[in-house]
């Protein structure tokens, strides 16, 4: 990992990395091993196992999409669903009920709510408790061509978002409607046997 003053991060990307490694022809077949069993007899487990690791030892996690048609690219769909055993339904994984998350889209027009929605619906499934949403519609296909008053503003919500983070690191709390679901997934799946 890499640091940056006093913080350790990682960077993966669906477009070249481990992500784009585990996702290139390599999309979530449904089979449902994951989901049933366990997470190790999905074919694609051991190109997926540094990246799980990442995800359960990290204290944020920040998940990032251009917005393709109103949604997040099929990249970012394909990584989402490899992690559908995780979701409270399922197998939650309790590491997460502790982290922090942040979503954010950017878009050369509209679409930013829905993609960031796309992303949040899974951190929420997988019990993250905070997720941070960020939409921003630059105006532009690249980054030189983005103005600097958009650049500034960017800069400006990125680093409130940074400081309501470290605020609250350490001291997360699980709210009412997680548990709420929770409890509701559990009374389902203990019924049903």
């Amino acid at each position: 990992g890499k640091t940056s003053q006093d913080t350790k991060y990682e960077r993966y990307s669906c477009c070249g990395g481990v992500i784009h490694r585990c996702n290139r022809n390599r999309t979530c077949i449904g089979c449902t091993a994951c989901i049933l069993k366990s997470e190790q007899l999905c074919p694609h487990y051991q190109r997926l196992e540094k990246l799980t690791n990442a995800i359960d030892e990290a204290d944020v996690l920040i998940f990032t999409s251009p917005v393709y048609v109103y949604h997040v690219t099929g990249a970012m769909k394909s990584f989402l669903d490899h992690y559908g055993y995780r979701w409270m339904v399922h197998r939650p994984e309790k590491k997460m009920f502790s982290k922090q998350a942040v979503c954010i889209s950017t878009a050369a027009g509209a679409g930013t709510k829905s993609t960031n929605k796309d992303i949040a619906d899974s951190l929420f499934f997988w019990g993250v408790p905070k997720v941070y949403k960020y939409g921003v519609n630059v105006r532009a296909m690249s980054y030189s061509r983005i103005s600097d008053k958009t650049k500034a503003e960017i800069d400006k919500k990125t680093t409130d978002i940074a400081n309501k983070i470290k605020a609250k690191n350490g001291r997360v709390k699980v709210g009412l409607k997680t548990k709420g679901f929770f409890e509701i997934m559990r009374m389902i799946q203990h019924k049903s046997g």
